[in-house]
């Protein structure tokens, strides 16, 4: 499906509901990752119904024991699409038998995309369609590119943080979150970008104050605006190399080393009422 206005055009492709190009017609130029799988072959996944990995990729709820791989299984379905208008569209996926052998819950999960201007809107929608409590994570794993192109290498680029001098982050270790803490010192706010942050996995931040960030750097004046509201963790991630940077807003998170296995004791899990409804939104402007 393609979206557009005056100002920028859009792909999302109904395969997990993902956003593929946000092209500006401003700039002429791209700004997400063209999801080249020599490095990673994604460009803006939907995790759900977890965020990252379970322990032993295992979780136990009412006595039985149910598997899921790292992030979910959403990611790969295929999404009923609906295009509202020219600037909008809506992708949904339903619990199916297949989805209930690894997760035993009823739900409904939306995806909306809406432009306003040159900024993206992305909005999950959650509801439960079932009479007993939904539990569920979710979260954003979009991919910007940066580096490589216009002259510019990886590291002319830097992530402002409008509310941040610090990041306090979890090392991740075989897929789980250490207990221990790690911190990086910004200067004006500043995290200069660098291929090595990411050579150990994602940075996990659990008490980020900002809920916008300038992806931006210093030899032009191209750029992004990344704006969150309600998503109490966030990771920064890059695979080895590559020239992008995910910036990710999580309603929920991987296992810690020392979880024990129960969905309802996990941490970050939602639960959501019978017939409830939940929704989260974040934003990209391109600047």
């Amino acid at each position: 499906m393609i979206l557009e206005n005056g100002y920028i055009k859009i792909v999302i492709d109904p395969k997990g509901a993902e956003l593929k190009s946000i092209w500006s017609k401003i700039d002429q130029r791209e700004y997400l990752w063209g999801a080249d799988p020599a490095f990673w072959g994604k460009s803006s996944p939907v995790l759900f119904p977890i965020v990252g990995a379970l322990k032993q990729d295992t979780y136990r709820y009412q006595g039985k024991e149910y598997h899921l791989p790292r992030h979910g299984f959403a990611r790969e379905q295929v999404f009923a699409a609906d295009q509202l208008s020219e600037e909008e569209g809506l992708f949904t996926i339903t619990d199916t038998e297949a989805t209930r052998a690894v997760y035993p819950f009823s739900f409904k999960l939306g995806l909306r995309y809406k432009l306003l201007a040159g900024t993206v809107t992305c909005t999950y929608e959650v509801e439960n369609t079932g009479a007993e409590l939904l539990l569920f994570s979710i979260g954003g794993h979009p991919a910007f590119a940066i580096g490589g192109a216009d002259g510019l290498e990886y590291e002319d680029w830097y992530l402002n943080f409008f509310n941040d001098t610090q990041l306090v982050y979890h090392p991740i270790l075989d897929n789980l979150i250490a207990d221990r803490t790690e911190t990086l010192t910004l200067k004006d706010h500043q995290l200069p970008l660098n291929h090595a942050l990411f050579y150990n996995d994602a940075l996990v931040l659990k008490s980020l104050k900002s809920n916008q960030i300038f992806l931006v750097n210093r030899k032009n004046p191209h750029g992004l605006l990344f704006s969150f509201q309600d998503f109490p963790y966030f990771g920064i991630w890059a695979a080895k190399d590559a020239n992008f940077i995910c910036l990710e807003p999580w309603c929920g998170i991987a296992d810690g080393v020392g979880h024990n296995q129960l969905l309802g004791e996990k941490e970050g899990i939602i639960s959501l009422p019978a017939r409830g409804t939940w929704n989260r939104t974040w934003t990209v402007t391109c600047v």
